[in-house]
């Protein structure tokens, strides 16, 4: 039996509530060349029992269940190193992808072969027919000097599986694993904007995200990841870059301030500061 087109990797922990509008989605599409990989990371609700049934329904669609738990992008790796297909499509088991939207977005990536990455959503600067390509400046462009194009999570995505494992995967960073890879991605291949509002992200407590934003971790680790990438990593010229970089550390330091004065919490600033090498003066000057 040939290898499927697309291999869709729904990663599943303690997600009974969402798991089968996940999978019905997918059964829901009009594209049919496809597998679903369920990974099972240690639930302890009946995640798995639903899977098993919809697994006892089709073929196309598999159930691995891990031994430990091993976190989220770990298992996000999981998942990628037992896919198939020659592209592979991230579906959260809170989320859902609309009965168009996988076929879209195969073939917005077989349009452009050169591309490793696709995605979906919309934004101010989009102003040519969907899909389109952009190349590594052009991304970074938008993404350091623009309103961004890169801020989106792996449910919102399609990536080519040669390039995602011959760039190792995930590194394993909580929260921004996903912007990490697409940064490393967009610096050296093209990048596809294909048609928005092909998913549904359900938003809900208990989410990662919200994690993020509420322990300040985004704050200071997308200031280090951007830092690291521009100073490392990006395809921009040198005065772009420059403004780029001065755009970042002007975002952090507001970002920052703000932090201190809804929190009151000095003592976390320092902390944050320390770790990122960054002294209170460094804070005034990107300001200023």
């Amino acid at each position: 039996m040939p290898n499927p087109r697309v291999s869709i990797l729904t990663t599943v922990y303690n997600r009974e509530a969402y798991l089968a509008d996940c999978i019905e989605s997918v059964l829901a599409s009009d594209f049919k060349d496809w597998e679903l990989i369920l990974v099972d990371d240690g639930s302890i609700d009946t995640s798995v029992d639903i899977a098993r049934t919809y697994v006892a329904k089709d073929n196309r669609i598999k159930l691995f269940t891990n031994e430990i738990n091993l976190g989220d992008y770990p298992n996000r790796n999981k998942a990628a190193s037992l896919a198939q297909g020659k592209y592979i499509k991230y579906l959260d088991a809170d989320d859902m992808i609309y009965p168009h939207g996988l076929g879209l977005l195969v073939d917005s990536m077989e349009m452009f072969p050169e591309a490793a990455l696709g995605i979906s959503q919309e934004v101010a600067e989009d102003f040519q027919p969907y899909p389109f390509i952009l190349q590594p400046r052009e991304t970074y462009y938008r993404q350091f000097l623009k309103r961004g194009v890169l801020d989106l999570g792996p449910t919102g995505t399609i990536i080519r599986r040669d390039v995602f494992e011959v760039l190792g995967g995930f590194s394993g960073t909580r929260f921004i694993g996903d912007t990490e890879m697409w940064l490393k991605i967009a610096a050296k291949y093209s990048v596809v904007k294909t048609y928005p509002g092909l998913i549904y992200w359900r938003q809900h407590e208990g989410q990662e995200f919200d994690l993020g934003v509420k322990s300040y971790f985004y704050l200071e680790n997308s200031f280090a990841l951007n830092r690291k990438v521009l100073l490392e990593s990006s395809p921009l010229n040198e005065a772009d870059n420059k403004i780029a970089i001065n755009k970042v550390q002007k975002s952090f330091a507001r970002g920052f301030f703000n932090m201190l004065m809804t929190k009151k919490n000095f003592s976390q600033g320092q902390e944050i500061l320390k770790r990122l090498n960054v002294s209170w003066l460094n804070i005034v000057r990107y300001i200023f």
